[in-house]
């Protein structure tokens, strides 16, 4: 039986334990925080659900434009009363027991889990404290942690990283983010909406600057439109804790003050004292392992996944490169990561979701292709809902129809990609999209619609 020894218990170690135990190997995860990783437990699953809670918020504020009418609430207030001291705590239980469920999948399945610290001792010899194990395949997927400035240390209480929020009692007052982009961006979203007067720090002309151009200028418009303010084409210099607050100097000599200072500025791989040099495996310059689209590091045997290998820093692609990794090395047959097919998402309010070429690669003639964009406001459902922001971008080869892109900024955006992404991925065509069913009155029905624009313009 094939030993296969994992270290980090994340979506990239969990997917791939779990093929691996399908596939009748003895499998063993090593993981030092508990299962699910940095993703569940600090990461993706708090931040989302701090997310979904900020949105509820903006609808009961918005509820008016529906004829539904709160005593003392207006959209243009701030007079929610949102309780971080009963907010926090259930993101908290939440993420504990996605992690407790995850878990309990993994024993099921007959996965053994250790808690610990793992090491590579060889290629094939993994150390856990003074336990030694030894596996004929190994899986690093020890995930990332949150960059720091030197002059802007994180202090936990006022200087902030992402994994710091969900132990505050109060909700910022005045929160200046610094960092916009993805990251950045959904929590000065989520914090504006809470009712937080939220000051955005951005390198650039636009936040966001790896998104499609037009719906980042979208979202930029929201924020503005909610208060938020922008800075652009600055950076922040130096954060000090004051003792009641932040002072946040940036790069054009302005200094700004708030009540706290969240720091999102990039991600570190969890790489250093793994022993991976030692045993062969080569880092980047910037630390994260270098791995094939298979997951192969450059040591027989050794494969890697997710933020520690900066490939995309998503979950899901964390998962798929844990899950090629154990086909591959387990002898079954495997497709390399195709990352043309990632689909993400950027869960401000409203989402941001896309898939495959971009707008980008159309107009600077990277691909043959063309595009259309329909406007959600057109839309019957998004009329009932009151939205009035978003749009649906489709992209396609430009004599084929072959769908090879999309963009969906509006709700549930995340959710909406999904039919762009199997088409994206089944190279499926516009007319296959057009001749769709979609239900009436859907914010779905804007994708087999731009399908059938781009259907009806095709050259002859």
């Amino acid at each position: 039986m094939t030993k296969v020894v994992i270290i980090g218990g994340g979506p990239g170690g969990y997917e791939a334990a779990l093929v691996a135990a399908q596939l009748g190997a003895d499998v063993t995860v090593v993981e030092r925080d508990g299962i699910g990783g940095a993703c569940v437990l600090t990461d993706c699953v708090p931040s989302k659900s701090l997310i979904a809670t900020s949105t509820r918020t903006t609808y009961v504020r918005e509820a008016d434009h529906l004829g539904i009418h709160i005593p003392g609430v207006h959209e243009e207030r701030s007079d929610v009363e949102v309780h971080v001291s009963e907010v926090n705590p259930r993101i908290k239980r939440l993420a504990e027991a996605q992690s407790e469920d995850t878990h309990a999948r993994l024993a099921k399945e007959g996965v053994k889990v250790i808690r610990g610290e793992a090491r590579l001792v060889d290629p094939h010899i993994v150390a856990v404290d003074d336990e030694r194990m030894r596996a004929d395949v190994v899986l690093l997927a020890t995930g990332a942690h949150p960059r720091e400035l030197p002059t802007a240390r994180p202090d936990g209480e006022r200087i902030l990283t992402w994994r710091h929020l969900y132990d505050l009692d109060e909700l910022p007052e005045r929160l200046i983010v610094v960092g916009s982009g993805v990251t950045g961006a959904e929590f000065a979203s989520a914090y504006q909406s809470l009712g937080s007067d939220v000051t955005l720090v951005s390198s650039r002309e636009l936040v966001m600057p790896t998104q499609d151009s037009d719906a980042a200028g979208v979202l930029e418009d929201v924020f503005a439109r909610r208060g938020m303010t922008v800075l652009s084409r600055t950076r922040a210099e130096s954060v000090v804790n004051t003792g009641e607050g932040v002072q946040v100097t940036l790069s054009d000599g302005r200094v700004v003050e708030g009540s706290h200072c969240l720091m999102t500025v990039g991600m570190i791989p969890n790489t250093e004292g793994l022993g991976l040099e030692e045993a062969g495996v080569r880092l980047a310059d910037n630390g994260f392992i270098d791995v094939d689209r298979v997951s192969r590091t450059t040591v027989p045997g050794v494969y890697a996944a997710g933020d520690c290998t900066g490939v995309n820093m998503l979950a899901s692609v964390a998962a798929m490169q844990g899950r090629i990794a154990m086909w591959h090395a387990l002898g079954e047959a495997v497709a390399p990561l195709k990352l043309s097919t990632v689909a993400s998402t950027v869960f401000t309010h409203p989402e941001l979701a896309a898939v495959g070429a971009s707008e980008d690669d159309v107009r600077s003639g990277r691909i043959d292709g063309r595009s259309v964009t329909l406007p959600l406001n057109t839309n019957p459902r998004a009329k009932m809902n009151e939205v009035n922001d978003g749009f649906v971008k489709l992209i396609c080869r430009q004599h084929t129809g072959i769908v090879l892109g999309g963009v969906i900024v509006g709700p549930r955006a995340s959710e909406l990609i999904l039919a762009v992404s199997v088409a994206v991925q089944q190279r499926l065509t516009v007319d296959d999209l057009a001749h769709t069913f979609a239900v009436y009155p859907s914010l779905s029905g804007s994708v087999t619609e731009a399908a059938r624009s781009l259907m009806l313009a095709s050259p002859e």
